[in-house]
């Protein structure tokens, strides 16, 4: 910036939805945040949920999907793992925002006696707080574009707050500095192929009943948007015909998002609404990444054994680190979601033949882990390669003393409290605490070992990986493990905690206590996603080549 010149304001994004929940507000915030960042503006995001509780870490997988942890160990929604895979936006406990963090400062604020006796209410004290909330997303002026998704849908009253804070936030920053976006959905009568615009329309009124004017309209559309509804949205929604933004569903990944809405020009819109001068887009490294997506070289089959599969969001980061993977060794990876439950009932042998590799995800409870535990031992003794994370590597442990070490009992103090051999056991500091926000959360180091697949894998002594758990690797039982060749690969050096384990003389088999989904990206995958993919396809190519091999001897 030239000396003497005066830093422009922070610009403003509200993203909002109508219609139905689900559309993928989340995905096209986190996409818009690309295109802004591709024409070299900062971009922070945040995301605003009207529920009452605190933060979703209570929230039952099967409800909300997957909580995706912050390196400050903020538990968040999963729109916030859209965030930071799709730009570089810095998040932390200030990118997440419920109903229950809101009322929760009000209230301890009026106990303080903040409000100096005045009558507490939802206008201005619940929308003052909300106001402030967003400010704090400029970083102090430090970022050109604050991106804020609205959750839920307009007409659900206990999102009229929000919307209510966003409408005043305008007038309070002025109108040049603020862009209302809407997402809505236009759908298409199949049996007589016509496509329906009245339902936005209604979302739009309603949200022009508490005061705000969409400057454009998202259109989640199944076939391209027509002309005539192009003009009937614009004429009876007051948008431009040109800030009719189609969003077609996608064919084959999430990530094409961006290009698409690129060529609906939605972010040339954003720029000028707002008077943004930029540089032309470059987003040469992001179609590059779908280009290998689209046309994948190699194919390959990996098994995830869970327990929360009838919703996909629960395992959502796992899933795209898997894709993530999969990009960086120009591969398609095909996902068999394997109910840990089906494997106890029908066996691993039957459930999980024909797969180039296996992993286990995180999760809490006893049901299904005999499953989990079963599918481990495949893995080991069938020499498939294996990643376990979090409750993965901890049933790699069990397996590995009950199976290996001759410790037939063995088990966590989570399923069996009274297991004659705890081999994973509960933080001493976490007994007898509350469930919310209480265990191992956010960012730790972790010392590799020389030589070890992990630090091969990371290229790397030192590394840092969010955790999300309450129970360890029991040090009691390191040396006696250690001797029938489990390797601890990783260690939290101030605890003295084992963070990674692996089997030297398996072709890949690895177990970390964090959790490595959170930190994988599109364009740069996680080193350990990287390699247990690269291992799976090594094992596919053995497999074809084995047969010819015989044949010739």
């Amino acid at each position: 910036m030239p000396e003497g010149s005066a830093k422009k304001p922070t610009k403003f994004i509200f993203v909002t939805g109508g219609v139905v929940s689900s559309l993928g507000k989340g995905i096209a915030s986190a996409s818009l945040g690309r295109l802004l960042e591709s024409r070299g503006l900062t971009v922070s995001l945040q995301k605003f949920d009207p529920y009452l509780n605190v933060d979703p870490g209570t929230m039952s997988p099967f409800q909300h999907g997957e909580v995706y942890v912050l390196d400050d160990g903020s538990e968040t929604d999963l729109d916030l793992g859209y965030y930071e895979r799709f730009t570089h936006s810095e998040l932390d406990k200030d990118s997440s925002i419920t109903t229950g963090k809101v009322y929760s400062t009000v209230i301890a604020k009026e106990r303080k006696g903040v409000y100096l006796g005045k009558t507490v209410q939802v206008i201005p004290h619940i929308t003052d707080e909300i106001k402030s909330r967003i400010a704090k997303g400029a970083r102090g002026g430090k970022v050109d574009v604050v991106i804020t998704e609205i959750g839920g849908t307009v007409g659900d009253i206990e999102s009229l707050p929000f919307l209510e804070a966003i409408r005043q936030f305008k007038a309070d920053v002025g109108k040049h500095n603020v862009l209302y976006i809407h997402l809505t959905l236009v759908p298409t009568i199949r049996v007589s192929g016509e496509m329906k615009t009245k339902p936005s329309q209604h979302s739009v009124h309603e949200l022009m009943e508490v005061g705000i004017q969409p400057d454009v309209l998202v259109c989640r559309t199944e076939r391209p948007l027509t002309q005539s509804a192009r003009e009937k949205l614009a004429l009876f929604c007051n948008v431009s015909p040109r800030a009719i933004i189609q969003a077609l569903d996608v064919t084959t990944t999430i990530y094409e998002v961006p290009l698409d809405l690129k060529r609906e020009g939605l972010d040339d819109l954003a720029v000028e609404t707002l008077g943004l001068e930029t540089s032309p887009a470059d987003l040469r490294e992001w179609e590059q990444m779908v280009e290998v997506i689209r046309h994948p070289r190699e194919e390959v089959e990996i098994a995830v054994v869970g327990k929360y599969l009838d919703l996909s969001d629960s395992y959502r980061s796992i899933y795209d680190s898997l894709i993530h993977g999969g990009i960086a060794n120009q591969a398609k990876v095909t996902i068999r979601k394997v109910d840990s439950e089906r494997v106890e009932r029908e066996g691993a042998a039957s459930v999980l033949a024909g797969v180039h590799g296996i992993l286990t995800p995180g999760g809490f409870g006893h049901r299904g882990i005999q499953g989990k535990i079963e599918a481990v031992q495949y893995a080991r003794e069938r020499r498939i390669p294996y990643f376990g994370i979090c409750l993965g590597m901890q049933c790699a442990v069990i397996e590995f003393a009950r199976n290996v070490c001759g410790l037939d009992k063995a088990n966590s103090t989570e399923f069996d409290s009274s297991t004659p051999h705890p081999v994973i056991d509960i933080m001493p500091e976490q007994i007898g605490v509350d469930l919310g926000g209480t265990m191992r959360l956010g960012a730790y180091p972790c010392q590799l070992a020389p030589g070890s697949k992990a630090s091969q894998a990371y290229e790397a002594d030192l590394v840092s990986e969010r955790h999300r758990h309450r129970y360890e690797f029991n040090n009691f039982f390191r040396e006696r493990m250690e001797a029938k060749g489990l390797h601890i690969s990783g260690v939290w050096p101030q605890g003295n905690l084992a963070e990674i384990i692996e089997l030297p003389d398996h072709p890949w088999f690895v177990g970390v206590q964090f959790h490595p989904e959170f930190k994988s990206r599109p364009t740069k995958a996680h080193p350990l996603f990287r390699e247990f993919v690269r291992a799976s396809l090594a094992l596919k190519k053995d497999q074809v080549q084995s047969p010819a091999e015989l044949a010739r001897a």
